[in-house]
């Protein structure tokens, strides 16, 4: 055998050096070829698996989304919804502005406990706005701050004795001309848009959503978080309820909570002071076991909780799933420690100490609301003094103090405070038809009400008393109607005053309570249920 003559090792491609040193480019032309009909051949086999690939994730996304769309309808669907909004009559200004961070404003929503919807008609067209016959014994006020950081939860009990309308029926009857009822009498007589429309014709607080629970509901609510840990400083047996629970931390089902929450007789007091702690302990547990169990991170629990919540409901027809997903997205970075629960503090009812009324300690609370401000002698987030929304600038004064009428009433209890307020009034130009003391508890501030047409001159009699309300009332006429309550700010000279004489120097202060004004005693969704 004889050497290869170019010298080249053996292995080597001597055919292929020998083809290409011929310089036709034959074979090179149809090894360009095969290395491009394997490329082509490699993407040939590739395509039908980067095709089913495709279209599996495009078949996913199309389930997810029919999936959610079902969710979102069959949720949507088992809220029941009642338009109260032609029943509520004049209805208090909204004092809080947007946050300039967030661009939201703040969010007031009722929240209502129903035993019954037996008689009704929720969610039918029905015209009374109410559910005759139902018990409310369970309200609360849920305040969410416009920067989104913290919450407010207010408990009214619900044998407080409040002025009401007359006939909740009747647009012309406020609570200012009403009567003194006891408070979920308002729910029976006139289910949520009575309660509403007493409630923000005592606060001037705006309710921007309420909700009705059923309390039949509830439990399933509770079964659907897997239960709820409760906490009781002694044993309950109630043959009532058929409740029997040992001292100490319990986990209880969705029957068990329900008679947890409602429980009144053979524990503590047998009050409903008492059960408010106890309720609000229980949704203390109950956010801290959603937290706990990253509800949200669960979609199939998530489901059956927002399934058997929805299904308890009725509620205003502006709160839909996605407008409750949006106020819950906007709240989901609140820390428990910033969700707190306040009882409104009371006092016995004189002509019944089986009831109580409000005390003054409540305007703290119901102006902190108003104005979204913390909580007296809270802590709030740092983030939120920086939050705040642009000043604005109030438009001037129309109406000449010469020109306007005035009768002032004295809601404060302090005796002689509607004297002082006539005469700071009277040196600056108003005329005043009369002063006299209110009856009833004692107010908070200083409200200026007014009748048709009169808002401007309204504005020019609160503009005396800093942060004073305007409320509209139907049933005045022409004389503008100014209450000077529990903390009524000083006198100020206006700039359209008539006249150079000083304010008389005051003599009278309506100084609210201490122990209530300088803070407000809260619990807040992070501590311990046992507290």
């Amino acid at each position: 055998m004889s050497e290869p003559t170019n010298g080249s090792a053996p292995g080597d491609d001597v055919t292929g050096q020998s083809t290409g040193a011929t310089g036709d480019g034959t074979q090179s032309s149809r090894s360009s070829h095969r290395r491009r009909s394997e490329r082509h051949t490699g993407k040939t086999h590739r395509h039908p698996w980067l095709r089913r690939a495709a279209f599996g994730v495009s078949g996913l996304l199309v389930v997810a989304l029919v999936l959610g769309v079902a969710a979102y309808v069959k949720l949507n669907g088992n809220i029941q919804r009642l338009d109260i909004s032609s029943a509520l009559g004049d209805r208090p200004q909204q004092e809080a502005t947007t946050d300039a961070k967030t661009n939201l404003a703040p969010v007031n929503i009722f929240v209502m406990g129903s035993d019954s919807r037996e008689g009704t008609n929720l969610g039918k067209g029905q015209t009374e706005y109410g559910m005759a016959g139902s018990r409310s014994d369970t309200n609360l006020i849920v305040h969410l701050s416009a920067d989104r950081q913290s919450a407010i939860v207010v408990s009214i009990p619900r044998d407080s004795m409040t002025m009401a309308p007359r006939d909740c029926k009747n647009k012309n009857d406020k609570v200012d001309n009403g009567v003194i009822r006891q408070w979920n009498q308002n729910f029976t007589l006139g289910g949520p848009a009575c309660t509403i429309r007493t409630f923000e014709g005592l606060t001037g607080i705006f309710i921007d959503h309420f909700v009705v629970i059923d309390f039949r509901g509830f439990q399933d609510m509770v079964n659907a978080l897997g239960g709820v840990t409760v906490c009781l400083p002694e044993p309950v047996q109630d043959r009532q309820s058929h409740l029997d629970l040992p001292a100490g931390k319990t986990r209880v089902n969705g029957k068990n909570a329900l008679a947890y929450v409602r429980l009144r007789h053979n524990i503590g007091d047998g009050s409903d002071l008492g059960r408010i702690d106890r309720q609000q302990a229980f949704l203390s547990s109950v956010i801290q076991e959603a937290t706990k169990s990253s509800l949200l991170l669960r979609p199939d629990k998530l489901f059956r909780f927002l399934n058997a919540t929805t299904s308890a409901m009725t509620t205003d027809k502006g709160l839909d799933v996605g407008e409750m997903k949006d106020i819950a997205s906007s709240v989901s970075k609140i820390g428990t420690n910033q969700i707190r629960f306040v009882k409104l503090p009371t006092t016995t009812y004189p002509p019944d100490p089986n009831r109580v009324q409000w005390t003054a300690g409540a305007g703290p609370i119901w102006k902190a609301i108003r104005k979204d401000e913390p909580l007296p002698g809270t802590k709030v987030p740092s983030s939120t003094t920086t939050a705040t929304a642009p000043a604005t600038t109030e438009p001037a004064l129309t109406v000449s103090p010469g020109d306007i009428q005035v009768r002032v009433t004295n809601n404060s209890g302090v005796a002689g405070l509607a004297k002082q307020a006539a005469a700071e009034l009277r040196v600056q130009g108003f005329t005043i038809t009369s002063f006299v003391t209110g009856t009833g508890a004692p107010t908070d501030g200083v409200v200026v009400r007014y009748g048709p047409d009169m808002k401007e001159a309204a504005r020019t009699v609160a503009a005396v008393y800093p942060d004073a309300q305007i409320r509209e009332d139907k049933l005045l006429g022409s004389t503008i109607e100014l209450s000077m309550g529990v903390g009524s700010p000083r006198a100020v000279e206006i700039p359209n005053r008539l006249g150079t004489t000083p304010l008389p120097k005051p003599s009278v202060t309506a100084t609210p309570d201490p122990s209530s004004s300088a803070s407000v005693k809260a619990r807040t969704a992070a501590q311990d249920i046992c507290t």
